[in-house]
């Protein structure tokens, strides 16, 4: 069956719209961006209203509610702890939720379909910088395999049913994300939250020094999640293909540099001191983005702007949670 063009399938301002996972710092830019863009027709359900691993709760959602685009940002995550500890239930969450969303927009007839991957899906020793043909011609970072094999069997999943039904669901494959709603625990976050976290707990304690780990020179690519929610939207009204695009900021940062952008965003004054005991990781992990550039796409917030907004949503939530 020829492919859907996703031109005749325009998403109007009163299109029904479902964002799986809009609590989290994904879904919850998606849906901003979309109120912003004058959606207003936008379906959203908590996990104790929708329980996405319940198959037959899903096909009734879909059933009753018609949603004619989706966004699937849901997803189980966490960090090189949470997936090394737990490798069966993110490989089982994963697969459950992805499964029962992509098989059901198809059923009920969905106009158009976003599933979001992650660039950590890519082979652990991939050429730098990561170009969307690398998928699946290595092997992966062992530690979070479980959940990279999940998000590379939704990517098929999506071409799959493309190539079958016609369906036009496509795929995208956001870099290293930041921004409001972020996770802070510095036992599971990523590094950008963690060192936000970091210095503002040293600046409130008056604490002479930081210690962050490793030597400082590895690179690392961050996109504010603003940002990819522009794309997403983007891709929804102009994309249709099932190869997956990268969407990323185009530019790396070492983290010794991030970490002394951080402290003077933060307003710490005191030293940095680097454990090189503590594991650098991956040196390079950058994402080629000349496919999505090239559609007209690009980002518009640079790392400075993105972390002093950041910033910001965490003091909000630690204002929130303290009132």
């Amino acid at each position: 069956m020829e492919n859907r063009d996703s031109l005749q399938e325009r998403m109007e301002k009163e299109s029904r719209i479902y964002i799986a996972g809009h609590r989290g710092m994904v879904g919850s830019s998606i849906f901003r961006e979309l109120k912003r863009q004058g959606f207003d027709q936008l379906i959203c359900r908590i996990q104790q209203e929708l329980d996405l691993l319940d198959g037959a709760a899903v096909r009734t959602f879909f059933a009753e509610e018609r949603p004619e685009f989706v966004f699937v940002a849901a997803a189980k995550v966490g960090g090189i702890h949470a997936n090394d500890s737990r490798p069966a239930e993110f490989i089982h969450e994963n697969l459950q939720i992805q499964n029962h969303l992509i098989h059901e927009a198809w059923r009920s007839g969905v106009k158009k379909l976003l599933f979001l991957g992650s660039s950590c899906i890519y082979p652990k020793l991939a050429p730098q910088p990561l170009k969307e043909d690398y998928l699946l011609t290595g092997a992966l970072e062992p530690t979070n395999q479980w959940y990279a094999l999940a998000k590379i069997a939704g990517i098929k999943m999506c071409q799959a049913y493309r190539q079958q039904y016609g369906c036009d669901f496509i795929s995208a494959l956001p870099a290293n994300l930041y921004g409001p709603n972020d996770n802070y625990d510095l036992l599971q976050s990523h590094v950008l939250p963690a060192l936000i976290r970091k210095f503002h707990e040293a600046k409130l304690n008056s604490s002479e020094s930081v210690e962050c780990w490793g030597t400082g020179s590895p690179l690392r690519e961050f996109l504010y999640v603003d940002d990819l929610a522009r794309a997403c939207v983007f891709l929804i009204k102009h994309y249709s293909s099932e190869k997956i695009l990268n969407i990323g900021y185009g530019k790396d940062i070492s983290i010794l540099d991030l970490a002394e952008l951080i402290s003077d965003i933060i307003g710490f004054n005191g030293k940095i001191i680097w454990n090189a005991d503590m594991p650098d990781g991956t040196p390079r992990k950058l994402m080629n983005c000349s496919r999505i550039f090239d559609l007209g796409w690009k980002p518009e917030i640079d790392l400075r702007s993105g972390i002093q907004k950041a910033y910001q949503a965490f003091l909000e939530s630690k204002n929130q949670n303290a009132g």
